[in-house]
């Protein structure tokens, strides 16, 4: 559990927001061709939003700097933010432009095809980062991934070195990272495919990979094994692992947004690594027991009991 003299830890997330828009087929179509479709959901989206969501939901006082479109879109993002409690006043509206959009069909084998538009938070500009420093130097932890412009994103960890702050990160969709970014990384979680992609020549061993990408700058790096759990490395100390939690799965969608946004309030609540570890994990594994990405980040209640249910294991 969380110490209970840290009820709210300080989380900024520097980040993306979308709309998924799901349509479930029994095949798709040939181009040129038009089908019935068997059903249509709306859901929150975008890597940042999901995690910043995580984050509060466990408990940290959050806080999100990204774009959206001034479109109905925008509108919905950011009445999710208000209903999450996530502080939305570095959330620009931009004009002209679309929010975040997924469109995603998914057909009878479970197989899915999407097309995806930046809109507003391809236009996340370090301007728009350095606008929201005062937030990051009060921050306990700073939450960043890279669905935005590399370079916000790097403004975004140049800031929270220069302040003291912990700058996390979940280098994802994963591609090789300037040596400046690395070096004012604190944590760097990732599954073990992001690992190997970020490093230029991979082993695709977890521990070995996140111990040569510890040696690029990151104090932390934290793999996600899935199933079998998660591993972490620090300099000079031996391998941490937990392993995942038993529950009956049915969507894994969302399971490594709320790991993330677990593991960032659990760090910024100064949590030792291995508590921290073992809390993301839980949040992880519960996410896996709910249909959809953001309906299914769990509550820091359900948390709570899942850890204590399996406190001595």
């Amino acid at each position: 559990m969380l110490p209970e003299n840290i009820s709210s830890p300080k989380i900024v997330v520097v980040g993306s927001l979308n709309v998924d828009l799901v349509v479930q087929v029994e095949r798709f179509a040939r181009p040129g061709e038009t089908l019935p479709a068997k059903g249509f959901q709306t859901f929150i989206g975008g890597k940042g939003f999901n995690q910043g969501i995580a984050a509060a939901r466990q408990g940290g006082a959050v806080s999100i700097v990204g774009r959206v479109g001034d479109d109905q879109f925008g509108v919905m993002l950011r009445e999710v933010a208000a209903r999450e409690g996530i502080g939305a006043e570095r959330l620009i509206v931009t004009a002209g432009v679309s929010s975040g959009v997924a469109l995603i069909a998914v057909d009878d084998a479970a197989e899915n095809a999407i097309m995806y538009v930046a809109g507003a938070n391809g236009k996340v500009t370090p301007e728009d980062v350095i606008a929201a420093e005062s937030l990051i130097r009060s921050a306990d932890l700073v939450l960043a991934q890279l669905e935005i412009p590399l370079q916000a994103v790097m403004k975004a960890a140049e800031l929270a070195k220069a302040a003291g702050v912990t700058m996390m990160l979940v280098p994802a969709p994963a591609r090789p990272l300037p040596a400046e970014l690395l070096r004012n990384v604190d944590v760097i979680v990732a599954n073990r495919e992001e690992v190997s992609m970020v490093l230029d020549e991979a082993t695709y061993e977890p521990e070995t990979d996140a111990r040569r990408l510890l040696a690029k700058g990151p104090h932390t790096v934290v793999v996600t094994l899935g199933g079998r759990g998660a591993l972490a490395v620090r300099a000079g100390q031996p391998t941490l692992s937990v392993p995942a939690f038993p529950v009956e799965a049915v969507d894994t969608t969302g399971a490594g947004d709320a790991f993330s946004g677990g593991l960032a309030v659990a760090l910024a609540a100064k949590l030792p690594l291995d508590q921290a570890l073992r809390r993301a994990a839980a949040c992880g594994a519960l996410a896996c027991t709910v249909m959809g990405a953001e309906p299914s980040l769990p509550q820091r209640a359900a948390v709570d009991e899942l850890l204590r249910k399996h406190a001595s294991a």
